[in-house]
């Protein structure tokens, strides 16, 4: 019974110490799987942070990518939404010029009415385009125009013609007859008393210098050409007082010569027109003269002298009642209004005398009326 018990006691110790072995021998392989865990676990954090670092880089170079198209495209953006605003917004009102006046003296149907044409960045072939078709539409609407000087002869044009500087046709027609009465040659008004002569020019004003120049060419005339009017320009601008507007008006209408009369109508309204920009007349005369035909040359110059007369005049244009208005880049300068507009025509265009005394048949048939003689009521 003792025997087993110590027999028993070392079965139990033996038991014993193989579970301790065991105890003990299990504890180093604890360690390693612990250890293999967390290395596990620290390698797949390290693959995590890789993989975030790798997708903000990624990021970082689509938005670097991204910000000059989204620079590129806020201009087009900005352009699309201010033409959107642009259209949504109700066009103003502009003013419109009438299409074209009738040629007719006496009353006329009212014009429609067009945008008005502009000579901005025009080319040169649209200018002559546009002047020869200003020349056109004012050869209807002034087809009797003619020269507003009363005379019979050569002579009597170029003396008139003188006298017309700084005064109106009118007021030279009124005081020609007299003159010419009393001294129908240049050889009668070459040797004329000029106290005489100046008391029957004293109404076209500067009446002393214009006597001196009458009786200085009447003399020019008798001595150098035989007491003949020239018909050659360079002959005419030599003698006294005449320079190449009168000149040419003369060569014009008496000779039948082309000439440009670039008078402070004719110069006030190619500029007016954009025809030129140029303000010494010989050079208006050659910008101008560019732009026709030699042989519309004397027309023309009546055309533009009888429009800035009647029409187009140089403080208050009538432009509502301006037959040319489409063509003008100058419209709106005066009133639109074409029944204030109407208000402003002179002479015929206004149902008023003209500025002869005796003008031709043809002015007459159209409705123009006559001027009255000087002292007339």
């Amino acid at each position: 019974m003792g025997e087993q018990g110590s027999d028993g006691a070392k079965t139990e110790g033996t038991t014993a110490a193989t579970a301790a072995e065991k105890a003990a021998g299990s504890k180093p392989a604890a360690r390693k799987a612990t250890a293999e865990k967390t290395t596990a676990e620290k390698t797949t954090a390290a693959k995590s942070t890789a993989k975030k670092t790798a997708a903000k880089k990624t990021a970082a170079k689509k938005t670097a990518a991204e910000e000059p198209t989204a620079r590129r495209a806020a201009p087009k953006k900005a352009a699309a939404e201010k033409a959107a605003v642009r259209k949504a917004t109700p066009p103003r009102k502009v003013d419109v010029a009438p299409e074209k006046a009738t040629a007719a003296v006496r009353k006329a149907s009212p014009p429609k009415t067009v945008a008005p044409k502009t000579p901005q960045g025009e080319s040169r072939t649209a200018l002559v385009r546009r002047a020869r078709r200003i020349n056109r539409e004012l050869a209807e609407v002034y087809p009797y125009a003619h020269p507003e000087l009363d005379f019979e002869n050569s002579f009597q044009l170029l003396i008139a013609t003188v006298l017309s500087a700084q005064t109106t046709d009118l007021r030279v027609n009124q005081t020609t007859p007299a003159l010419f009465a009393a001294y129908p040659t240049p050889e009668d008004l070459a040797a004329a008393d000029p106290e005489v002569v100046e008391q029957i020019l004293r109404p076209c004003g500067f009446f002393r210098a214009k006597t001196k120049s009458v009786i200085g060419l009447s003399k020019a005339l008798v001595e150098d050409f035989g007491g003949e009017v020239p018909g050659r320009l360079e002959d005419l601008v030599k003698l006294p007082g005449v320079g190449r507007k009168t000149a040419f008006v003369v060569l014009g209408n008496a000779f039948g010569r082309p000439g440009i009369t670039v008078d402070t109508h004719f110069q006030r309204l190619v500029r007016r027109w954009k025809w030129t920009e140029e303000t010494d007349p010989d050079k208006i005369e050659a910008a101008v003269g560019a732009l026709f035909p030699k042989s519309d040359w004397t027309d023309l110059s009546h055309h533009v002298i009888w429009h800035g007369r009647r029409i187009c005049h140089a403080r208050k244009p009538a432009c509502g009642a301006c037959p040319i208005a489409p063509l003008c880049p100058a419209y709106g300068e005066g009133e639109t209004d074409p029944e204030k507009a109407k208000k402003l025509l002179k002479y015929e265009k206004g149902g008023l005398p003209g500025q002869r005394l005796k003008p031709p048949q043809a002015y007459l048939d159209a409705g123009g009326k006559a001027a009255p003689p000087l002292g007339a009521a």
